[in-house]
């Protein structure tokens, strides 16, 4: 492993890795309680390899884990990206591509920065991890401490999906559900670590929750024919993901392996916008939005934690932000499982939505390789997954029963 430091979005201060170090000191005393998080921190790599890997074990290079660190067998990553070919038949696209990240142990994109903040709690010889979540990161969290011999303690809004408050407690975390929002839980588990000494796994709090969700990106570029992308979409709530996403295109740069950078798109959903708004509005950061209740639960955050980066990351990469509506999620969840045989929830199914809307804006053209990333499968969250699509025909058990339109 490369040296490493922890480097400030905000005003650039570097400092060595240490696990009580979440943000930068100097930024974060101008925090406000329930805003957007000041001072978050990047892994900053010394040197990378010059080589694209052919596998998820060869990433471990570009991850901050000291050589000799054994790590048990879990199978984050390593997922497919797919030639959408009947997808992009409907939309006119015929080089459009989706990494279905559906498949990863605990069914979403959470699993990667989860796995490299368990393996950083390894090296720190820390036993408790912590996170607050809408769900998805909780899930992956659970998963994944199970894996590692690790104890979690998860906090979620009471409003969290069922299946997925389910998925936690079979893996045997503490479970704490919030009679509050994602942004109370946010703020209830950061004060619960500091008092109890739990390692804090809370997204742009943990650098390394970005520094893992950069795996995507890389494996995106390697999969990728010619190693090259013009776009990306993603489904948009805290920032974290699509800040992932910029850091992996900034290490691919820094290794000299990637010229021009892929435009990302953040799609968020039309009552939780924070992030689009002060994108418009040209700021630095986002406004808080006051109700953020989507159908798409994992994009519900008022205060979006990582927005600074995350607005650094669309400026750097000639981006944009799209807003979708709970009716556009609702149609993508239905077009993707009929033309993909992918089931996602909302939030995974908003790159989707995201597309065709930047597709009627004129922001991407039909023929630019474009990739959409699936973040979550519909079996986290099957009463919004589901509730778009035609129910089960009645019929009796006679075949002269069955519908003439069949």
């Amino acid at each position: 492993m490369s040296h490493v430091e922890l480097s400030c979005v905000e005003c650039g201060s570097r400092y060595p890795e240490d696990p009580t170090l979440l943000v930068c000191p100097a930024c974060a005393s101008r925090q406000e309680v329930g805003g957007h998080t000041r001072g978050v921190l990047l892994v900053r790599h010394a040197e990378l390899p010059d080589y694209w890997p052919q596998a998820h074990g060869e990433w471990r290079g570009w991850l901050p884990l000291p050589d000799g660190l054994e790590l048990p067998r879990f199978p984050v990553g390593d997922t497919p990206l797919l030639h959408g070919a009947a997808l992009g038949a409907r939309l006119g696209m015929p080089h459009l591509w989706l990494k279905d990240d559906t498949r990863n142990p605990s069914g979403s994109t959470k699993d990667r920065a989860s796995w490299l903040v368990c393996a950083k709690a390894l090296q720190f010889e820390l036993e408790t991890v912590a996170t607050a979540s809408t769900g998805n990161a909780a899930t992956a969290l659970a998963c994944c401490a199970a894996a590692f011999g690790l104890q979690a303690v998860v906090f979620v809004p009471v409003t969290a999906p069922a299946a997925k408050l389910l998925h936690i407690r079979a893996c045997g975390a503490t479970l704490l559900a919030v009679e509050g929002s994602y942004d109370q839980a946010f703020e209830l588990s950061s004060a619960a670590c500091l008092a109890r000494g739990w390692y804090n796994r809370n997204t742009a709090l943990n650098p390394y929750t970005i520094e893992g969700k950069k795996t995507a990106l890389l494996e995106m570029l390697t999969q990728a024919p010619g190693h090259a992308l013009d776009a990306i979409f993603v489904g948009t709530g805290d920032g974290v993901i699509l800040g992932g996403l910029g850091k992996g295109i900034a290490d691919l740069q820094q290794a000299g392996l990637l010229g021009a950078a892929p435009r990302l798109y953040a799609v968020q959903a039309g009552s939780s916008d924070a992030l689009a708004r002060g994108w418009e509005a040209g700021e630095a950061a986002a406004a808080r939005v006051p109700r953020a209740d989507s159908v798409a639960d994992s994009l519900n955050v008022e205060a979006p934690r990582n927005a600074q980066h995350a607005l650094q990351v669309l400026a750097a990469t000639r981006g944009g932000c799209v807003r979708v509506s709970d009716e556009e999620l609702r149609s993508a969840i239905a077009l993707l499982g009929a033309a993909m045989g992918i089931f996602a929830e909302p939030a995974g199914a908003a790159a989707l939505a995201g597309l065709r809307k930047a597709l009627e804006l004129g922001l991407v053209d039909a023929h630019e390789r474009v990739a959409l990333l699936i973040t979550g499968n519909g079996l986290k969250d099957p009463a919004a997954a589901g509730s778009h699509l035609p129910d089960a025909l009645r019929v009796a058990p006679r075949l002269e029963a069955l519908p003439k339109f069949i």
